[in-house]
């Protein structure tokens, strides 16, 4: 099922420089959550597994199933919204890990996936950002919910009972609040990763140009995105997946996304983002 990849030079030059000895692995399946029988088999490619889970009590009850059984003490590895390409925190070294669905997936943005994931394993994040008191504060989580921690709970109130609300309710689900929850980690890491990517212009021009095209193909979209929202055309969970996607890349964001680009959001992390989504499904749940 697994099998080792081989890497051009200038993936193996970032890996060299941000994650040294990290295998990056083909994985001849396609799935969203990787099984514990499969996730076991990881152990041959490195030198130790590290499985990891989290307390029930983070989760509200009607969270999704495979949120559940990935919190759960059985080894499991992925979440939904992960993408074609993921890490894990939970081997050592981290491993990088392909799904099936790489192989319709154009070389160079790929390169540039692997690349991102690698770079990944070298960030160190600031102290306190992270939330989960039993996270490592020397690596970067491998899925939301070690971020958010026990505040995963904050963030779901915040999401589906918004203070303003008339009814202490809306119309948000616990899949809105995973996938509020995903994209705000994932503009979280990309306020870290960033900067790397900037830096290969001259170095590893391939990587650089592929992040730079990744980033012209989400910039149509970002200056109505509001505008989106308010005529019912994409949904705020989706518009704020789409916002945080481009963090990554240093585009300008609208209001209130740009507040998740910010000093602030990198140095705080968890707190910032639950507070931006107090402040701002309160204020939808007002109009």
């Amino acid at each position: 099922m697994f099998s080792p990849r081989a890497l051009d030079d200038d993936l193996s030059a970032v890996r060299d420089r941000h994650a040294p000895g990290s295998p990056v692995i083909d994985v001849d399946a396609e799935f969203e959550t990787l099984p514990p029988a499969a996730a076991e088999d990881l152990g041959l490619f490195v030198d130790d597994l590290d499985p990891a889970s989290s307390p029930t009590e983070w989760l509200p009850d009607d969270a999704p199933e495979l949120l559940r059984q990935y919190a759960g003490p059985a080894f499991t590895i992925g979440l939904p919204g992960a993408g074609t390409v993921l890490r894990t925190t939970q081997t050592s070294p981290q491993a990088v890990l392909l799904k099936r669905r790489a192989e319709g997936t154009p070389d160079d943005f790929l390169a540039f996936l692997i690349a991102d994931r690698l770079v990944q394993v070298g960030i160190e994040p600031a102290p306190g950002t992270v939330a989960s008191p039993a996270a490592s504060n020397d690596r970067l989580p491998e899925t939301f919910l070690p971020f958010f921690g026990p505040r995963y709970a904050d963030l779901d109130a915040a999401v589906r009972r918004p203070d303003g609300a008339p009814d202490a309710s809306s119309a948000f689900g616990p899949t809105d609040v995973f996938q509020v929850a995903t994209a705000l980690f994932d503009a979280w890491i990309g306020l870290y990763t960033r900067d790397v990517f900037a830096s290969w212009e001259g170095e590893f021009p391939r990587l650089f140009d592929a992040w730079t095209d990744a980033g012209e193909r989400l910039e149509g979209r970002l200056a109505d995105l509001p505008g989106e929202v308010a005529r019912g055309e994409t949904a705020f969970p989706s518009a704020t997946e789409y916002a945080c996607s481009a963090v990554r890349h240093g585009l300008d964001l609208p209001a209130p996304f740009a507040a998740l680009d910010t000093a602030a959001y990198r140095d705080r992390g968890a707190a910032y983002a639950v507070k931006w989504a107090e402040k701002t499904f309160a204020s939808m749940a007002e109009e």
